[in-house]
């Protein structure tokens, strides 16, 4: 099966949801970087573009770490969307010449196309919360991998 190139919503929503599986504890960037197979630095990327979207918390220091800043239940999967993708098209765009007009055309409807699938994903991805995903697999997720 291929790969897709950008993991940063499936890493993000695995790291909320190793934070939601220890409510009101500081997790370490290090640790959480392990079940999802990536690296800290990795990790903390992701978890700072979180934070920024005011859904983590994090705490400098030794005692520190990162934790949930509502409860799980509050955080739909559309918002870690938004939080690590923003307003990047859903689909691959690419810029045609601009003198192109069959390119033109062409990236005017995949760009209409792009509008709506984007709007499709937002609300479906609003039906679940982080919550919701720790709840389908608690126990993988309870014991960090």
């Amino acid at each position: 099966m291929a790969q897709p190139t950008n993991t940063q919503f499936a890493v993000g929503v695995h790291l909320l949801t190793l934070l939601a599986a220890k409510p009101g504890e500081w997790r370490d960037s290090q640790s959480l970087a392990v079940s999802p197979a990536t690296n800290a630095a990795h990790a903390r990327r992701i978890l700072g573009q979180l934070r920024a979207a005011g859904l983590v918390r994090s705490q400098p220091g030794p005692r520190g770490g990162w934790m949930l800043e509502r409860e799980a239940a509050q955080i739909d999967l559309a918002a870690v969307w938004l939080a690590l993708n923003g307003e990047d098209p859903v689909l691959g765009m690419h810029v045609p010449k601009p003198d192109c007009g069959a390119g033109q055309r062409v990236h005017d409807s995949l760009l209409a196309l792009d509008r709506r699938a984007r709007r499709a994903l937002l609300a479906e991805l609003a039906q679940s919360t982080v919550a919701d995903v720790l709840r389908a697999d608690g126990a993988m997720v309870a014991d960090g991998g």
